[in-house]
């Protein structure tokens, strides 16, 4: 299983990011993914997740309205849409692989496969 991120930036408050989550090595349409993010000094949260059989999507309330996921089956890539960004964003982002999607939460249950992280970073 690979788990490739790709997109982060530096860019000015207010703006807008699009992540992007490659996997390979595993039954697409059976997995959950999620992103998740840390920021410094802090611990890694869940942002959003989506359970690729059924296309459902879930989010953290903070990004709410703000943040979305979209799937692009063919290419086996998740993106995460991130629009009105604010500094309080800025974190490594990492996209997860859960191949068996058995999970009542995406966003609280376990992922076995990680990806490296791209940086985020929301700054004037």
């Amino acid at each position: 299983v690979r788990v490739v991120e790709s997109g982060g930036d530096l860019v000015q408050p207010g703006r807008s990011l699009r992540l992007s989550c490659a996997g390979s090595g595993f039954a697409f349409q059976g997995s959950a993914i999620a992103w998740f993010r840390q920021a410094p000094g802090k611990e890694r949260e869940a942002v959003g997740c989506t359970r690729i059989s059924t296309g459902s999507t879930y989010y953290v309330d903070s990004v709410k309205g703000r943040f979305a996921l979209s799937t692009d089956h063919a290419k086996m890539t998740v993106y995460l849409q991130m629009n009105l960004l604010e500094p309080v964003d800025t974190a490594v982002y990492y996209c997860a692989v859960e191949p068996y999607d058995s999970m009542n939460n995406c966003l609280t249950n376990p992922y076995r496969f990680w990806g490296r992280g791209t940086q985020v970073t929301v700054a004037p």
